[in-house]
């Protein structure tokens, strides 16, 4: 497990190498995004994974689009007066200090107290642009959770969630719970959520699940009801966009993927798909 030239051995590592995709985006000359961060959290590690892995750097248009839309809704929240983000997983995500935010915003990281004492370490010495506080919690503890959104739901009148590249890890069962656990707070509105088709999660098991094999990171949740999945547990889809038709309008697609254009609405389970998804709690 400590071989240097091994792939992705844990979560921590696939966060580095989600770091790197920022980080060579942001190179880029057309950037959808700057990151000034990335490169220096996915730090020789990442690059070292990107380089072993290079099957899995196919993806990367997939990852950036991802990235971008995340933006996009988290700002159209912002504008709508959300005053509390509460990212779930939160990796090596460095938002709070490159994105336009307001100073009087909360912004609360959740992840492994791995996680975070690294980032931390990386980021000493810059001001994030908002209030930022990082909690060390395991969101598989059921109690411990309920409790603490319980207290973030006292805290602030509307409460965007994100959670970036973390419910694929999840069964369907822990998805479930974890909806009806957020939607129980009265202040909890939005949700932003990646979701895959189940088809796609059966191609991102045989195609990226054997270089996370070491990660215990196995992908398995694609609901075959696609984004309405989470309406039996409080949340409605509000806005859906697919990643590959973003990467295309972005200049960012494969060719080669241009023939799965446009995406039907709704997407059924057969059809290889992959998206975020802009959820409002039910009413």
């Amino acid at each position: 497990m400590n071989d240097p030239h091994a792939g992705v051995r844990n979560i921590s590592d696939t966060a580095r190498w989600m770091a790197y995709f920022r980080a060579m985006e942001s190179r880029r000359p057309d950037a959808l995004f700057r990151d000034p961060y990335a490169e220096a959290l996915a730090g020789e590690r990442g690059f070292q994974i990107a380089k072993i892995l290079s099957q899995g750097n196919k993806q990367e248009w997939a990852w950036v689009a991802r990235t971008y839309l995340f933006d996009s809704f988290i700002s159209r929240l912002l504008d709508d007066g959300a005053d509390m983000v509460l990212n779930l997983a939160a990796g090596l995500d460095a938002r709070p200090y490159r994105m336009e935010l307001p100073s009087t915003l909360q912004w609360v990281e959740v992840d492994c107290a791995e996680i975070i004492s690294y980032k931390e370490t990386i980021l000493a010495g810059n001001a994030p642009r908002c209030r930022l506080e990082r909690v060390a919690l395991d969101l598989s503890d059921v109690e411990g959770r309920r409790a603490f959104f319980s207290d973030l739901d006292a805290r602030a009148r509307k409460i965007a969630v994100v959670s970036e590249g973390l419910l694929a890890y999840f069964t369907p069962t822990d998805v479930a719970a974890l909806a009806r656990d957020l939607a129980r707070g009265s202040n909890f509105q939005h949700w932003i959520v990646d979701l895959s088709s189940t088809i796609q999660l059966i191609i991102l098991q045989r195609t990226l699940g054997p270089l996370l094999s070491e990660a215990d990171a196995a992908f398995k949740f694609g609901p075959p009801e696609g984004v309405d999945f989470f309406k039996p547990f409080g949340w409605e889809p509000r806005e859906v966009q697919g990643t590959l038709k973003t990467a295309a309008e972005l200049n960012r697609a494969p060719k080669e993927f241009l023939s799965l254009l446009p995406d039907p609405h709704p997407v059924p389970p057969t059809f290889p798909w992959t998206g975020v998804c802009l959820l409002r709690k039910q009413k």
